[in-house]
């Protein structure tokens, strides 16, 4: 794209430009999944065996529980396991009139396993089901009622141990009796949510468990933490018998120490004296670093930074940072890496501000503190909201779990940040912009052996969050400079991946595409014996310390989410009405990969497969943000950006949640333009960007207690595709989704396509081809898909509107054609932002 700031033109925001559509079913036939017989008679039998022996378990349960003082909620929690290869009909487990409750999940290789919850007197519910199975019971019109689809899924049913209750990394479970840790307790809701929470908590200090005082709610669930070992959780595991599932609470990962090179105070002053800098009561966008604090007496961060914008979540830590990571982080947020501004004298104007909560005390770790990390995130957020609730902010966190277990899977923490993104308790009022830190790489050794090593340490939680903006890290920094450094050489080539940088190669492919994009990050250096930091191969920023040293510098994914949060700033700064999802897809939507990062991760000699640049995505992200390709369009590269809403799901009546509208956007197309070019190669890129409501449990990626509220995909209209027909190839899109089948005939000059892109609630994906082709393909569609809005009507949310921000691009690169210009004549002139 060129630079010449004559040529750049603002891109077309077009608003509310959407034709809203209700979903029309097709008609198909859905081939019934075979179960094999068991046998009806020694299978039913077999179960109601097992049905029989639990009975005086439950007698045992109830003793207990009223001994400990419990007046209601008797119960007892029961394991059923299927057989291999054939996936256990849990949903049809829970009964929710009966209150038997399906509490969690776990897949141990072919074999299924489903923890319920069932009160006292309602174990005969499953002894009907059985018996009812073994007398082939049939209804008045004849037709089979028999249960089979579920009983012959089950192999055993028996009571469940402290270990059905572990949903966390197997790896992770104590090997001790007596080690004592924080365990992170996932209760239920049921019908009285405090009232749960209240009894957990008064039967759990009975029974001399520490309890923390402050919990996370979510849709379905609360969390809090216990502190207690092994051998208590199982002393207690009759009496605490509201327990739907268990982990190991996490702990903070400790930062990388930093190197002081050696820089001269003047440098700083001769910056300050060419740099102009927002002042304080502007409203202008502010960065919020969620960190160690952050010290405003550095003269560089004082001018944007004042002193009612330092905030903590603990008055006892204060609010200065003792660490040194919050206010490295908040040079490079401010002003990004110092070499080469202090290395030039053009003028420096900044725009933004900054913002800083204390979440993390002197030692940089908080695993002594009995508030669970998302509940510390949500205080964080909570105590800007009390400066200005409307404050224009992007929030940036390098704070992550020291482990990886998680794999994509959503934890309490990641659905907290997800819950703040989409502002749940505020039912969406104001929607936050937070971009999240992937984790690091901390073993030097597996630096050495970058790219290898980065595809199996996976991003650390809370970075597989839906609704963050998960920032991994690159790296241009090649030339070391210290000096007897001769058998160094840099271990990254320039354009690679950084060896600090974490990815989601190793997780299972239902999660999202994670890092979002990556950012500079530093290098390490190799002498052939092992692998190091250099200051040389790290970015320089501002020191906690300002009156013993002013400059120190910073690496890995904590000084790449510090670039991305400026990046973030400016586009508010430029755009200061887009959502925060917009900026979200702007940034994504700006990405490349480098020559070095397909390289690789793309084979060489042929053409690469969408599993492919699967491949690429799950390390490289969709690669290095450029902030003049998300700020700007040129005669032959526009972008246009849409902001608009659509009822996901209705409810009629008695009936069950339906799918109710799609979206179809006719864009402004420069038609004839495109149709003179001919053969020529351009690129259309659309990206995506909505938040989830989120609804964590560990009871089915894809059941009815999903964890998203609901999806949204996009496709666009091939050329020889009538509208109809394009309608219609969308409805039984949607309904494929549903019913997790495919729809044949993908549009193959997709980088990624439509099975693999629609991960995560961020979907970005490249058409290549002519400009003939490129012609008739003006013509978009945004649809729903399924949601636990839809499947879970008990909850009432089926109602809700769902909003989207879509950026659409079309760019010509190798040619010298005007574009833009014949889609602003079709755009009136109030929708483009003024230069």
């Amino acid at each position: 794209m060129a630079q010449d700031d004559q040529k750049k033109k603002s891109h077309f925001l077009l608003g509310n430009l959407a034709e809203s559509e209700p979903f029309r079913p097709p008609k198909r036939k859905i081939e019934p999944v075979l179960i094999p017989d068991r046998g009806r008679q020694p299978h039913g039998t077999r179960l109601l065996g097992q049905i029989e022996s639990i009975k005086p378990v439950m007698a045992a349960a109830r003793e207990a529980q009223e001994a400990a003082g419990l007046e209601e909620g008797f119960g007892l929690r029961l394991e059923f396991e299927s057989f291999s290869d054939i996936d256990l009909a849990f949903e049809s487990l829970a009964r929710e009139r009966s209150e038997i409750e399906l509490l969690n999940i776990r897949q141990q290789g072919n074999t299924t396993f489903a923890t319920v919850f069932v009160p006292e007197g309602k174990l005969v519910h499953f002894e009907r089901l059985i018996t009812d199975y073994l007398a082939k019971k049939r209804d008045k019109n004849g037709d089979l009622r028999d249960n089979s689809k579920l009983i012959n899924t089950i192999k055993e049913i028996r009571a469940a141990s402290l270990r059905e209750l572990w949903t966390d990394d197997p790896q992770v479970f104590p090997e001790q009796d007596d080690e004592q840790f924080w365990w992170e307790v996932w209760l239920p809701v049921r019908k009285d949510r405090k009232s749960v929470l209240e009894n957990f908590c008064w039967l759990a200090e009975a029974q001399e468990i520490r309890v923390s005082d402050s919990a996370l709610e979510f849709p379905e669930r609360t969390v809090l933490l216990a502190y207690a070992s092994k051998e208590k959780m199982q002393q207690s595991m009759l009496t605490l018998n509201s327990i739907a599932e268990l982990r190991r609470a996490k702990e903070t990962a400790e930062f990388f120490d930093s190197m002081s090179p050696e820089h001269q105070p003047e440098w700083i002053e001769e910056l300050l004296g060419r740099s102009q800098f927002s002042e304080k009561g502007d409203v202008v966008p502010h960065v919020c670093l969620l960190d160690t604090g952050i010290n405003n007496g550095h003269p560089l961060l004082n001018p944007s930074l004042d002193n009612a914008d330092l905030h903590t979540v603990n008055p006892g830590w204060g609010v200065d940072d003792k660490a040194g990571h919050g206010t490295s982080m908040a040079g490079l947020a401010l002003l990004g890496d110092f070499t080469p501004i202090l290395s030039s004298s053009d003028p420096v104007s900044v725009s933004h501000r900054l913002e800083s909560v204390k979440i993390l005390p002197e030692n940089n770790a908080n695993h002594d503190d009995p508030r669970h990390h998302g509940y510390l995130t949500t205080e964080a957020v909570a105590r800007t909201m009390v400066t200005d609730p409307y404050r224009r902010r992007v929030y940036g966190m390098a704070v992550t779990a020291r482990d990886n277990r998680d794999r994509g899977r959503p934890s309490a923490w990641s659905a907290t940040i997800d819950r703040l993104a989409v502002d749940a308790e505020g039912e969406n009022e104001i929607p936050r912009l937070i971009l999240l830190s992937g984790g690091n790489i901390n073993n030097p050794k597996a630096w050495a052996e970058c790219p290898i090593s980065n595809a199996t340490d996976g991003i650390h939680d809370p970075g597989q969050a839906w609704n963050a903006l998960t920032i991994g890290a690159f790296t241009n920094l090649t030339r070391i400079t210290e000096e007897d450094a001769e058998k160094y050489s840099p271990v990254a080539p320039a354009g690679g991946l950084s060896p600090f940088s974490t990815t989601s190669y190793t997780w299972p492919k239902e999660w999202p595409l994670k890092p979002d994009v990556v950012f500079e990050g530093g290098n390490g250096a190799n002498d052939g014996l092992g692998a190091v930091s250099m200051p040389s191969l790290s970015l320089l920023t501002s020191n906690h310390k300002p009156h013993e040293r002013l400059l120190t510098t910073m690496n890995a994914t904590s000084a790449a989410t510090a670039l991305g949060c400026r990046m973030a700033a400016q586009l508010m700064t430029r755009y200061p009405d887009l959502w925060p999802e917009s900026i979200r897809a702007l940034i994504v939507h700006s990405a490349h990969w480098t020559e070095q990062m397909r390289r690789d991760f793309l084979p060489s000699g042929k053409n690469p497969s969408k599993k492919d640049y699967i491949k690429l995505v799950r390390h490289c992200g969709f690669g290095v943000p450029n902030l003049d390709r998300a700020m700007w369009s040129v005669a032959n590269s526009l972008t246009m950006i849409i902001e608009t809403d659509l009822y996901p799901f209705k409810k009629e009546g008695s009936k069950q949640p339906a799918l109710r509208d799609m979206n179809l956007h006719r864009l402004p197309w420069p038609l004839d333009e495109l149709e003179s070019l001919g053969d020529t190669e351009v690129e259309m890129r659309v990206t995506l960007s909505y938040f989830i409501e989120p609804n964590p449990s560990s009871r089915g990626i894809r059941s009815r207690y999903r964890y998203e509220s609901h999806g949204l995909r996009f496709d666009v209209k091939r050329p020889y595709e009538s509208e109809p027909d394009f309608r219609g190839r969308i409805n039984s899109l949607a309904l494929s989704a549903e019913e997790r089948s495919s729809v044949s005939g993908d549009d193959p000059n997709w980088l990624i396509g439509t099975q693999a892109r629609h991960k995560g609630s961020l979907h970005s994906d490249i058409w290549k081809g002519s400009a003939a082709e490129l012609a008739s393909r003006g013509v978009l569609a945004v649809y729903p898909t399924l949601g636990w809005w839809k499947t879970r009507a008990a909850l009432q949310r089926y109602n809700k509107k769902a909003r989207y921000a879509l950026v659409v691009s079309i760019q010509a690169p190798e040619v010298n054609v005007d574009l833009y210009t014949a889609v602003e004549k079709q755009v009136k002139t109030s929708v483009v932002v003024g230069d």
